[in-house]
Order: structure tokens, then sequence, then C-alpha cells
């Protein structure tokens, strides 16, 4: 039995032309140095799980952290 209900007919729709590289295939080189350019970008958040009191408290946190790191970010272009 389908899982599309009665009234709706199944659209099938291809978006784009990428296709997978095979399995095993190495990224090319300008992937890889996209990726490791992502992966040294500062966060704005610590890692970890924090747990607050109420959204007042996690919103300066947050707050605090993004202006934390605009103010490194500003010293390192400096």
């Amino acid at each position: 039995m389908s899982s599309v209900p009665p009234d709706q007919q199944p659209i099938a729709r291809i978006v784009g032309r990428r296709t997978q590289p095979p399995v095993g295939t190495l990224p090319s080189p300008e992937a890889r140095a996209a990726a490791a350019s992502w992966a040294k970008r500062l966060t704005c958040a610590p890692k970890g799980v924090f747990r607050y009191a109420n959204h007042e408290e996690m919103a300066r946190e947050r707050d605090r952290w993004r202006v934390q790191a605009i103010v490194e970010t500003q010293r390192r272009r400096a």
C-alpha cells in the first residue's frame, strides 16, 4: 500500500545536477582547503551545555559572547 494520501499526486522532482563521488574518493584539494578555512573561524559561544533560569539570562550570555567575538575579530584585523 502506498504512503501517499489518495487525494495527492506523487511529484518526483530533480533539483540540480551534482552527482555523489564514489565511496572512498577523497575530496579535492580545493574542497579540503575550504573546509579547513571554516574550521578556523571563531564561534560566538563556547562549547558545552548551558542551563539558564530564564530566557533573559540566556540572551545576556549570548550577547556577551557575541560582543567578545566581535571585539576579538576587530583586534585581529587591526
